[in-house]
C-alpha cells in the first residue's frame, strides 16, 4: 500500500508529515483492500484544506474533504471522514454477502 503526501503553497515539516502518516494509518486498519492514498495539505486564506483520496479495490475513490483554520484538526476531522467512508462500504460488502447466503437456503 503505498501513501503519497503533498502540499501546496506551504512546506510540511518532519513533524506534520509523521503526524499525517500516522493518522492515515487508521484507515488501512479498517478497510484492508485499499490500494493507494494520496494526502493532499493546501494553505488557504482562512486556513488549511485537506483532502484524502482513497483507491480501493472494485469501486470508484474514497474522496473526503476537510478545511479548518488548525492544521492538526484539519487532519483530524478529514481522517474522521475516510474512515467513516470505509466503514460504511465495508459494512455494505459485509451485508450484501450475508443476503446472498440467506438467499441460497
Amino acid at each position: 500500500m503505498n501513501i503519497r503526501i503533498s502540499a501546496k503553497h506551504l512546506t510540511l515539516s518532519p513533524a506534520n508529515h509523521e503526524y499525517i502518516m500516522s493518522r492515515v494509518d487508521k484507515l488501512v486498519r479498517v478497510f484492508d483492500r485499499v490500494l493507494e492514498i494520496d494526502v493532499i495539505v493546501e494553505k488557504v486564506n482562512h486556513g488549511f484544506h485537506v483532502e484524502i483520496v482513497s483507491d480501493v479495490i472494485r469501486h470508484r475513490d474514497f474522496v473526503a474533504n476537510c478545511t479548518h483554520e488548525d492544521l492538526h484538526a484539519c487532519i483530524d476531522l478529514v481522517v474522521d471522514k475516510g474512515v467513516r467512508q470505509l466503514a460504511d462500504w465495508k459494512d455494505r460488502i459485509r451485508d450484501h454477502h450475508r443476503d446472498d447466503d440467506k438467499s441460497n437456503r
